[in-house]
């Protein structure tokens, strides 16, 4: 699979509202509903946008602190899973920022199949769009990765992203749009 991640989440978040207010008033284990509900959501923007799994961990592993420190000011539950997700993504920002890194594509070659008959121009298509969203910016990549690996709708994407839901869409048909032009 492309994204290396196994595809879009679940179609029915799970009503956690009452493990907000649980978590909110120190109940761990409410809290431990909560990660093991949305981690791998967070963690697959995360390594989608930075592509590094460790920068993506450490990203997750901070957002999950703050989260636990700031879930008090969550106005809505209904919106926990993007906020969640942007505070990854935040977290996930700083440490591109901090390290400086910058994305590098590597090429998997299996040396098990090598000579094997498989087709060399095999995964070409898998590997162009590696690299068109590596010209991307890290938020970009972010955006798709929310839409697309964790399946938000326009709604919770504009939740995550601070946009109106027309703001998202639009935002989204662009960078769609310049991810085809360079895959062209």
């Amino acid at each position: 699979h492309l994204w290396g991640m196994g595809g879009m989440a679940r179609a029915v978040e799970p009503d956690l509202s009452g493990a907000v207010e649980s978590a909110v008033a120190g109940d761990d284990l409410a809290f431990e509903r909560i990660v093991e509900a949305h981690h791998e959501d967070m963690r697959r923007v995360c390594v989608v946008m930075c592509h590094d799994d460790d920068v993506a961990d450490e990203a997750v592993q901070s957002a999950w602190a703050i989260a636990w420190r700031k879930l008090d000011t969550l106005q809505d539950p209904a919106r926990l899973r993007p906020w969640l997700v942007s505070v990854a993504i935040n977290e996930a920002r700083q440490l591109l920022r901090k390290q400086g890194r910058r994305t590098r594509l590597e090429a998997e070659v299996d040396p098990a199949r090598a000579g094997d008959g498989v087709d060399p121009a095999a995964g070409t298509d898998a590997l162009d769009l590696r690299r068109a969203l590596a010209h991307l910016e890290p938020d970009e990549r972010a955006l798709l990765a929310m839409r697309y690996i964790a399946g938000f709708d326009a709604t919770e994407l504009s939740a995550a992203i601070g946009l109106s839901p027309s703001g998202t869409r639009t935002r989204l048909e662009r960078l769609l749009r310049r991810l085809r032009e360079e895959l062209e």
